[in-house]
């Protein structure tokens, strides 16, 4: 006897069409809240301009200074002069001793270049620079040593030390006491941006939280409801968390507006300066990793702001059985 075959209509249904379709659900319930979101963001668009416009100063303060900092510390990098350390030989030096001297001291771990000045030319750079060229010129012989200009690889200030003990050297030229005072000053400066950062960091989670209460005081009602029905927290706090997120996302957008148009405010002015000075150091502003992230950063700022307040408030309304 064969076997009886199963009729086609009593096969039970594949369980991924029910994934499938509670994860349809779930992606089409995020895209109504996030536009949801936006649409309420639309119809108040005074209460919406203030609260981007507070949370998006409130980023771009630390941003500002980090940025600031930045180039401070990129321009004091850059400027070998800061570091070099100016060897002034005795004077009965010969030129070929200070050649041999040179040659001895490039094979030095902690010297990264050394130039040899000779003394015809440092009378020559004397006299282009310091406008007394014809009283230079009647100066019979030339009583200027030869100078070696030394760009550490390390420390200086110990390298500075330690070539004061050669017997050629007449007098060491290296001052480090600014350039402490300046490390001391960035530290400080990164310290004050962490400080305004976490302080500003809260303001704008306060500036959302507050908003967002606002907003669910005035569905209290629909909230309730929801509640009643069994609808879960994640399902009432969905549309809410975007709304901070949306939040977010713009005042991140705008305080990169700021910033840009704060370069751009800065940016000829300094580069005037720097001429002036003979050097091209120009503002460098955020590239785009930078800016994503500032974006993103904004926006978890929103959410977080708004989870925390639509959490405390769904746990104190939540009904008891």
């Amino acid at each position: 006897m064969s076997a009886p075959t199963a009729n086609a209509s009593t096969r039970p249904s594949r369980p991924d069409s029910g994934a499938r379709s509670r994860l349809a659900t779930w992606f089409d319930h995020h895209v109504y809240s996030l536009v949801a979101s936006v649409g309420r963001m639309l119809r108040k668009p005074w209460a919406t301009a203030l609260t981007i416009g507070v949370m998006a100063v409130a980023i771009t303060l630390p941003l500002g200074l980090w940025a600031a900092l930045g180039n401070v510390e990129r321009f004091t990098g850059t400027v070998e002069q800061s570091r070099q350390i100016s060897l002034f030989l005795k004077p009965q030096i010969t030129l070929d001793r200070a050649r041999a001297l040179a040659d001895q001291l490039r094979g030095r771990g902690d010297i990264a270049t050394l130039d040899l000045r000779t003394p015809e030319q440092g009378m020559e750079e004397l006299r282009r620079s310091s406008g007394l060229a014809e009283a230079i010129t009647a100066v019979e012989g030339n009583p200027l040593p030869s100078v070696l200009i030394v760009t550490p690889k390390g420390d200086e200030t110990m390298l500075a030390d330690s070539l004061r003990t050669l017997p050629e050297v007449d007098v060491v030229q290296h001052d480090a006491a600014w350039r402490q005072r300046l490390d001391q000053w960035l530290r400080f400066g990164v310290r004050l941006a962490w400080v305004l950062a976490l302080l500003l960091g809260l303001g704008a989670l306060l500036v959302v939280g507050n908003t967002v209460r606002l907003d669910i005081q005035s569905r209290r009602e629909e909230i309730a409801v929801l509640q009643q029905l069994g609808a879960t927290d994640g399902f009432i706090r969905r549309p809410f968390l975007y709304l901070g997120l949306s939040y977010g996302l713009v005042a991140g957008v705008l305080a990169l507006a700021l910033l840009t148009a704060a370069d751009h405010a800065l940016r000829e002015p300094l580069a005037a300066l720097a001429q002036s000075y003979g050097s091209r150091f120009a503002l460098r502003g955020f590239d785009l990793v930078d800016a994503i992230a500032i974006v993103i950063g904004a926006g978890l700022l929103g959410w977080i702001g708004a989870g925390l307040v639509t959490g405390h408030y769904l746990r104190q309304t939540r009904p008891t059985t």
